[in-house]
């Protein structure tokens, strides 16, 4: 049975050590840490830290939280580097639809509905689309005739047969979520779906050839502006994002709110039609 306790692992103690010094050695250079500067950061010796990623020492629960802290690792990732050292893992993955979950999906849905008559969408890490309010799906219905299969903001958005078409400033709003990618892949490098976004928006054949090179040093905006054109109108929206801090969950680390907002006077005013269901496509 899972404990406070160190977990007793199925394979030999040289294993543990192995898998758990790999790791840690793995994330310090995904971060571009020394290390020396990852054990300032953790607050332990170097020599310490040496022993860790050696093999030779086994941390104890506590080091595997200063290294993770000092790592800035998410925490699914958290989860598998306690599991590597022998410990049960500490963030848990609970299901909105568990019980204890009620109040969350009770301020999910007050946002949503807070954000009404304009597009919400609530996200998980690897942009599928787990929750929209009905201003998201008045857009959906905007802009197409049935709405798509792929819950996926990716690759509805890279593909030619979904929104692609309809984006008016195509090249900033593809240039913009492929550094968000980037970004997000440096966030937590060892996910392989996030990954496999990214390669499926570069395959496409209309992203711009700057953005197929990933620019150094680039800030990124706090939002995305885009740009519908459909039957000779134009509908041009922000958005912005909303994140749980501190949650102390998995579920609930990797969840995020997509809130968009007309980006001028004359779509708004179209949007009020549009949900008024005057505007006929």
């Amino acid at each position: 049975m899972l404990s406070e306790q160190r977990r007793q692992p199925s394979t030999n103690s040289f294993d543990t050590v192995s898998r758990i010094g790999e790791l840690v050695r793995q994330w310090r250079t995904l971060r571009h840490l020394t290390q020396l500067e990852l054990a300032l950061e953790a607050g332990i010796s170097a020599r310490h830290l040496s022993f860790i990623e050696s093999g030779k020492a086994l941390p104890s629960r506590e080091m595997v939280t200063q290294l993770a802290e000092a790592l800035a690792i998410p925490l699914r990732e958290r989860n598998a580097l306690f599991l590597a050292a022998g410990f049960a893992p500490t963030h848990r993955e609970t299901g909105l639809a568990q019980p204890e979950m009620a109040l969350i999906n009770r301020a999910i849905e007050f946002i949503l509905k807070q954000q009404e008559p304009y597009p919400a969408l609530v996200l998980n890490r690897h942009w599928d689309i787990t929750r929209a309010n009905e201003g998201a799906a008045a857009f959906m219905n905007f802009v197409f005739d049935t709405p798509p299969d792929d819950p996926n903001m990716i690759r509805q958005i890279f593909s030619d047969h979904l929104l692609r078409p309809f984006i008016a400033n195509w090249d900033e709003v593809a240039s913009d979520l492929i550094r968000r990618l980037h970004y997000e892949i440096d966030w937590a490098p060892t996910d392989e779906k996030l990954r496999a976004l990214l390669e499926f928006a570069l395959a496409s054949p209309h992203v711009p050839e700057k953005s197929k090179v990933r620019p150094m040093e680039v800030s990124m905006s706090p939002t995305l502006n885009f740009v519908i054109r459909k039957n000779g109108v134009e509908l041009s929206f922000f958005s912005t994002w909303t994140s749980f801090a501190a949650p102390h969950d998995v579920t609930l680390d990797e969840l995020r709110i997509e809130s968009s907002f007309p980006a001028d006077d004359a779509s708004a005013r179209l949007w009020e039609r549009i949900i008024a269901g005057e505007f006929r496509r």
